[in-house]
């Protein structure tokens, strides 16, 4: 099924697919609702998986297309998708920008998610100040670096920061391919000037995250580098909360170049607790 939803300031577009408990996907960068689709064939055995397009990209277009959109503008829509597909707690896997809105959701929602995987969040607020501050002039830099000289040197800069080894990853065999199209294009040119700047400014009160009643699963993939920005998001969250890390096949982009295996990992997670 694909709908439309009507939330303040724009329409969204989702998809739903599969039977079971509802599982949300909040995708990173400039993903949309077909970019985990190896993933997703992998879990609506199981599972109703519930993947969108974020404000601003392919299909969920702005009323006011030069309003962008705030962090609290994309958690919101993420409570309103939820509401519209079920009553009860839902799941959600959010990778790396989508594990900060559903951080936020977390705080600001109560009930709304149940279990919230939360792969490799970009989130300055749960690192120690000066590390904070360097990163977000890192996240500033790299706009500049966008507007300046272009998309693919932007990329190579975002791979860097993300711990992602460009050419190199490997994969399971049978993806998907999505190419650079203009449709891509277009998402990265939204996500790297307006949702940098949401991160940037992003307002988390990571000190709530102690007392939700969601239970949130700090996750970083197998090959991240250990020192890199996401990673230690992911690692100061833990700590926060007192838990541990939960390692994903593949590295930043797990869902996308090990679907098989990550599907599998979602599954062991999100199984019932005795």
């Amino acid at each position: 099924m694909n709908g439309i939803l009507h939330v303040p300031g724009a329409r969204l577009y989702y998809e739903v697919r599969g039977t079971g408990p509802v599982l949300l996907i909040s995708q990173s960068g400039e993903g949309d609702a077909r970019r985990t689709v190896d993933l997703v064939d992998r879990l609506v055995a199981d599972h109703t998986v519930v993947t969108y397009d974020r404000r601003g990209l392919s299909r969920s277009v702005l009323d006011a297309p030069d309003a962008g959109a705030t962090m609290a503008e994309h958690a919101d829509d993420v409570h309103r998708l939820l509401a519209e597909i079920t009553d009860a707690p839902a799941d959600m896997l959010g990778c790396s920008f989508g594990a900060v809105l559903g951080l936020h959701v977390a705080i600001d929602h109560p009930g709304r998610l149940g279990t919230l995987i939360a792969h490799e969040p970009v989130a300055p607020a749960l690192l120690p100040l000066a590390e904070r501050e360097h990163h977000r002039r890192e996240l500033a830099d790299l706009q500049r670096l966008y507007r300046d000289r272009g998309l693919a040197e932007a990329i190579t800069g975002i791979a860097g920061v993300l711990g992602i080894e460009l050419g190199e990853q490997q994969t399971e065999p049978g993806l998907t391919p999505h190419p650079m199209d203009d449709r891509r294009r277009a998402g990265f040119d939204f996500f790297i000037r307006n949702d940098f700047s949401a991160v940037i400014d992003d307002t988390l009160d990571v000190t709530r995250l102690k007392d939700t009643a969601t239970r949130v699963i700090p996750a970083a993939g197998r090959t991240t580098p250990r020192h890199v920005f996401d990673r230690r998001c992911a690692h100061e969250l833990a700590a926060l909360i007192g838990t541990e890390v939960a390692e994903f096949p593949g590295g930043h982009n797990g869902n996308l170049t090990h679907p098989r295996a990550y599907a599998a990992r979602i599954r062991d997670l999100l199984r019932p607790r005795s």
